[in-house]
């Protein structure tokens, strides 16, 4: 199986994914350059994911995923002992999606993308500082009182320990928010997510 991704976009949780699953020798991880869309071996990136975006999985049957929240299930689902998802069917495994979709849509596309684009305009910045208070305080609240978004560590932390690693690049200190603070601190103090952040960040200070 291999996983393409970017140091330090949303594809850090495929590696996080990977290590808390101890899969590192069942997955291969190819590094992709966005820019010029080619992979640390050559490889023409489109040709895997035409849309030029990471995380994306070659299954070892040669099928292509796309999409973050596709490619974490898989992997969890990949990998069934490490209990990364719930099981498929149960309410659990729904609640998890939801909270996939929630990262996805309301966390990483409409509050950290235009704060992190250069491409996007002073209108879609503000708009996104006005509604990052609001869904903030939804996860500190729903935070408050417990360790993870559902009742153990899932891909869903996974890909929202991604999404709030990049705060501090765009000015939200989430101290403000002391449950989402102390569940950002906690994931950080996960070997497995520790080991993948230093990688990313070691990979990304080198292409710098």
């Amino acid at each position: 199986m291999d996983v393409y991704f970017s140091p330090l976009a949303c594809s850090l949780a495929t590696r996080i994914t990977v290590y808390e699953a101890g899969a590192e020798d069942k997955v291969g991880l190819h590094r992709v350059d966005t820019r010029s869309q080619t992979t640390e071996t050559g490889e023409d990136y489109r040709a895997v994911n035409p849309k030029g975006l990471v995380p994306a999985i070659r299954t070892d049957a040669g099928e292509v995923l796309t999409e973050n929240a596709a490619v974490l299930q898989y992997l969890a689902d990949a990998f069934p002992k490490a209990g990364l998802a719930p099981a498929a069917g149960s309410l659990e495994r729904y609640r998890l999606q939801q909270w996939l979709s929630f990262v996805g849509t309301e966390l990483h596309k409409l509050i950290y993308n235009p704060l992190l684009s250069s491409a996007a305009n002073d209108g879609a910045k503000a708009f996104a500082r006005e509604v990052a208070p609001s869904r903030l305080a939804y996860l500190n609240e729903h935070l408050t009182g417990r360790d993870y978004l559902l009742d153990r560590f899932s891909v869903a932390d996974a890909y929202l320990a991604a999404v709030l690693n990049w705060s501090p690049f765009v000015g939200l200190d989430l101290d403000q928010w002391p449950a989402l603070a102390a569940y950002r601190d906690r994931l950080a103090a996960r070997p497995a997510l520790a080991r993948a952040m230093k990688e990313e960040f070691d990979l990304y200070r080198a292409a710098a």
